[in-house]
Parts: C-alpha cells; sequence; structure tokens
C-alpha cells in the first residue's frame, strides 16, 4: 500500500514538474513573440532620421529629428507633397536625405521663371514658398520615367535636390521611406504635416 501511494506521489510530483515546465516554456515563448513583433514594429515606423543640412528651412530645421516609415513606399508609391526620406546610391553608407516629391512618374517637369511646370502646366503648391532664383539641370524639361521621382527642398533657393547633378532624379529603389512624425525639439514633437 505504501508502494502505491509511493508511486502516485512520485507520479502526481513528475506530473506537475511538466506541467510547471510547459507553463514556463509557453511564457518563453510569448515574450519572444511579443519582442519579435515589437522589433519588427520598431524596424518598419520608428527609424529615427535626423535632417543634417538647411535645405528643407524652415520647414525642418538642422538637427531635427522623425521617425520614418520603411513600409509606406513598400505597399504604395510617394504621392506629391510627400516629405520622403532617401539616398542618391544604392551604398550601405550613403548619406539619408529629406526632401519633397514635386514630380511623380511618367510627368514632365520644368522649372522656368522661378515657377514649377508639371506637364506644361504651372504646378501651384500648397505652401508658399519662394520663389526659385534658378532651375538649374530643370530648366529644360525632365521627363520622369518608371519608378523617378523629382525633389526639392522648402528652402528653394538653397538646397541640393533634383535641380542638381548631385541630388538628381530619385529613383523609388533608393527611397528608405516617409517622415510621420517629428520627435524633437520637444516644442515641435507630433505628427508631420505636408
Amino acid at each position: 500500500m505504501k508502494k502505491i501511494q509511493s508511486e502516485k506521489l512520485q507520479n502526481l510530483k513528475h506530473f506537475c514538474e511538466q506541467e510547471a515546465v510547459k507553463k514556463i516554456l509557453k511564457w518563453v515563448f510569448q515574450i519572444l513573440v511579443v519582442l519579435f513583433f515589437g522589433a519588427v514594429t520598431a524596424i518598419l515606423f520608428f527609424q529615427t532620421v535626423t535632417m543634417q543640412e538647411g535645405s528643407m528651412e524652415p520647414t525642418i530645421s538642422t538637427g531635427e529629428r522623425f521617425f520614418m516609415n520603411r513600409m509606406s513606399y513598400k505597399i504604395g508609391d510617394p504621392q506629391r507633397e510627400d516629405l520622403i526620406v532617401f539616398k542618391t546610391n544604392a551604398s550601405d553608407e550613403a548619406a539619408l536625405h529629406i526632401r519633397r516629391v514635386i514630380g511623380l512618374p511618367g510627368e514632365t517637369v520644368q522649372i522656368k521663371d522661378g515657377q514649377i511646370l508639371i506637364d506644361g502646366e504651372v504646378y501651384v503648391e500648397g505652401k508658399s514658398f519662394p520663389s526659385m532664383n534658378h532651375g538649374g539641370n530643370a530648366q529644360d524639361p525632365i521627363s520622369l520615367g518608371t519608378g523617378e521621382y523629382f525633389v526639392l527642398g522648402d528652402n528653394r533657393n538653397n538646397s541640393e535636390d533634383s535641380r542638381h547633378g548631385d541630388i538628381g532624379i530619385v529613383k523609388k529603389a533608393y527611397i528608405e521611406g516617409k517622415i510621420w512624425f517629428q520627435i524633437s525639439p520637444l516644442k515641435e514633437i507630433g505628427f508631420m504635416k505636408k
């Protein structure tokens, strides 16, 4: 009788140990899943970008920091007036730039008499920017191919953008994402408006 009770106790102890191990493994699995999805979300929506140049003043000042949405252009295309983050080439060491999308694939862009012409029509922007003193490469019409974008800095007379050979036309493959939330300075924290 004592032997049977001892075996029952041992079986019960073994069962309890197995249940405890199962609970621990379940908790570990749940924690790993949460960490994985948290990391993916952080990579896709919360990569920080710092404005390194004065090309977007007064909209964005040098040193201001933002969250970039890396997913937005994986499932869609940049829209006119989006604030995009891009590289000028495929190198991992290439600097990140922030500019405003003006011309879309299939359009012809020209800067003439300080105005932007898209497909020969004057483009009226949603914000007031200074008239451009020079059209650079866009003095003559520039036709955009598939996956090509024409970008301008908001600091129109002191910006390296698609008017200049150093930046030129931006290919979708080099677009890293879209600026969506400002994180510094503290007084400017909030969602970005076009």
